[in-house]
């Protein structure tokens, strides 16, 4: 059976709104990136967020032990409307003591190419690409 995301937006005021699962906890978003990301800063952080976890959980059942993870990413747009993405590039930093290349590279390359959710759910179109470094 196909699981249901569901969230609810309320707008606060301005262009900035308030949101999430119904019920849950509540992330504002702020088109014009006062007082939180906007929605094309919040996409990037999704998608982020969502491939720091597979990471994190990849490395685990690989046994590979790290003490930081930071992921930067950066997103270029169209100058005319829709102003959407059309490429994306990640940059993942991971800290530890004697980390496994080939693991970390192994890791990332399985998110990017087959687990990241949010990634697969964007334009096919979209170059998606990425760098590891080691620290």
């Amino acid at each position: 059976m196909q699981e249901t995301k569901r969230v609810v937006l309320r707008w606060e005021e301005g262009l900035r709104f308030a949101g999430g699962a119904p019920g849950g906890p509540l992330t504002t978003i702020d088109g014009d990136n006062a007082v939180a990301p906007g929605p094309m800063l919040t996409l990037l952080l999704a998608a982020a967020s969502c491939s720091g976890s597979d990471v994190v959980l990849i490395l685990q059942k690989m046994r590979v032990q790290f003490r930081e993870l930071r992921i930067e990413v950066a997103g270029q747009r169209r100058d005319q409307e829709p102003r959407r993405y059309t490429s994306i590039h990640f940059d993942y930093y991971l800290g530890g003591e004697g980390l496994d290349r080939a693991k970390v590279t192994r890791a990332v390359g399985l998110s990017i190419e087959k687990y990241c959710s949010v990634l697969h759910s964007l334009a096919p179109d979209i170059a998606i690409t990425h760098a590891v470094t080691l620290g």
